[in-house]
């Protein structure tokens, strides 16, 4: 077990260190940062569906009944789905978001909640598997990158100094670390919770791409890139798919 606890810090600290991800992006042009944005929104949103479809689920129909496992999915989009109106969980990916009322310190709660599953989620994914619970970090780090690019400019818009917004989004985004541990401990106290976590990941990952990653690769008007964006997709999902290939080998 202490084995899987170290794969589960590392992995939740390297993913919260996406937070500094902020700081390289004001040397760089809005115009070649947004083609860089919609690479990863799309990239993210196939990995996460493709983890979703390709790893979670099969993994949780093996441990769950179907009456257990689709009712959980279901519960976890609709939950996700109301955090987000409640906590406004706005993942902007291109250049300034509109601020909602309120401004960067419900951006950083919101994201504390948010990360704080990721953490529970990554935990439990490692304790069934260490390949399933490294599949499960890289599809949300790929997430992780577009989102605090975006996390990183409404801080900034809403009145924060760089510093100030760099030093509380990585601040927040150790909330994951914290996540991750409080999911391992709980483990050994609550029967076959991992298995319960698949499929409410699962319904999270579905909700996430199909939600908030999807509708902004539908934006793009130019044909051609958007049968890039479409390709870089499928890639996402071709990576979930390779790795599963792989680990069964």
């Amino acid at each position: 077990m202490e084995k899987q606890l170290i794969y589960i810090i590392a992995s939740t600290f390297l993913i919260s260190l996406a937070s500094l991800v902020g700081v390289f992006t004001l040397s760089i042009k809005e115009k070649i940062l947004s083609k860089f944005l919609l690479f990863f929104v799309s990239l993210s949103a196939g990995a996460l569906i493709g983890g979703a479809f390709l790893h979670l689920l099969p993994e949780a129909s093996e441990k769950l009944n179907n009456e257990n496992l689709y009712p959980i999915v279901l519960f976890s989009f609709v939950l996700f789905f109301l955090i987000e109106k409640l906590l406004h969980w706005r993942h902007c990916h291109k250049g300034h978001c509109h601020i909602h009322t309120t401004f960067g310190y419900m951006n950083l709660f919101g994201d504390a909640v948010h990360n704080f599953i990721d953490g529970l989620v990554i935990a439990s994914t490692f304790l069934i598997d260490i390949k399933l619970g490294v599949v499960t970090s890289l599809a949300i780090a790929l997430h992780e990158i577009p989102q605090e690019i975006g996390d990183f400019g409404v801080l900034l818009y809403s009145g924060f100094s760089r510093k100030k917004a760099l030093i509380s989004n990585f601040l927040i985004a150790i909330s994951a670390v914290f996540g991750g541990v409080v999911g391992y401990l709980l483990s050994f106290q609550i029967e076959n919770m991992t298995s319960y976590l698949l499929p409410f990941a699962a319904g999270g990952f579905i909700y996430i791409s199909a939600s908030d990653l999807m509708p902004e690769i539908r934006k793009e008007a130019n044909l051609k890139k958007s049968m890039i964006s479409f390709g870089v997709f499928l890639i996402g999902i071709f990576i979930m798919f390779l790795v599963k290939f792989i680990g069964a080998e």
